[in-house]
């Protein structure tokens, strides 16, 4: 077993979890909206657990604080590999869903890129290209502190779409803190999405692009996403990214 490779019980109990979902209607909504929720993905212990992680710097390869990049005001940390089985088993069991909706948007759109069937074959896509270091992250955001609308990219390979899930509870840990999404559509005025969360639910949405069926066909419209300004308290988040970085 490698570094990456996640163990197969941690896989086969993520699998179980994601399959209890209607993917059918979650890819609708992320094709016309650009984002979809999929409530109550972890329990109110497993959200406490991983955000239990964030002061021991032993889970993790590298600390951003957001302000010092112009990010916004905040901090988060990178976890290192071998991932907490939790948040691997779920990279591993989200990827082939979400790969699905990928390949749609992109032959919709006209790009030729398709993604594997599964994320160790994707993985290994990346890390041929360099792009080693894994991107799974925990953020922290305190009173005042928000994250400016952006995209997650980090290489030349980058999925298309990634999960963000609420590690916290909305007016009880903090107030404040909306995952916001915004879309810029060709010669139209930008339209934001703000998506309400509560403890453990998780938000797939897209990362770049998505697909808008016109009536001349499909064109691409660019999103960027965001968190708004937290009002009081703390608001912890996971991000799983599927793809690495250089």
């Amino acid at each position: 077993m490698t570094m990456h490779t996640v163990p197969a019980a941690a896989v086969r109990s993520a699998e179980a979890r994601v399959a209890g979902y209607d993917w059918q209607a979650l890819a609708e909504e992320m094709s016309f909206y650009g984002c979809a929720v999929m409530e109550k993905l972890l329990t109110s212990e497993e959200c406490r657990e991983i955000a239990g992680r964030y002061p021991d710097e032993s889970h993790f390869r590298s600390h951003v604080h957001m302000a010092r990049h112009g990010f916004g005001k905040g901090e988060y940390r990178y976890f290192r590999y071998p991932l907490p089985e939790l948040i691997g088993g779920l990279r591993t069991a989200l990827y082939p869903r979400l790969a699905a909706v990928a390949n749609d948007w992109n032959e919709r759109m006209g790009i030729a890129q398709r993604y594997p069937d599964e994320h160790a074959a994707f993985l290994k896509q990346c890390h041929e290209q360099g792009q080693t270091r894994p991107t799974p992250l925990l953020l922290q955001y305190g009173p005042g502190d928000f994250n400016c609308l952006h995209q997650d990219l980090y290489g030349d390979l980058a999925f298309p779409l990634q999960v963000a899930i609420l590690l916290s509870e909305p007016d009880k840990d903090f107030t404040g803190g909306e995952f916001v999404l915004t879309e810029q559509r060709p010669r139209m005025q930008s339209r934001a999405e703000v998506v309400p969360l509560r403890q453990g639910d998780a938000v797939a949405f897209a990362v770049h692009n998505r697909p808008v069926q016109g009536s001349k066909g499909s064109y691409r419209v660019n999103l960027r996403h965001g968190v708004s300004r937290i009002r009081s308290g703390l608001r912890h988040t996971v991000g799983i990214i599927f793809h690495d970085a250089k």
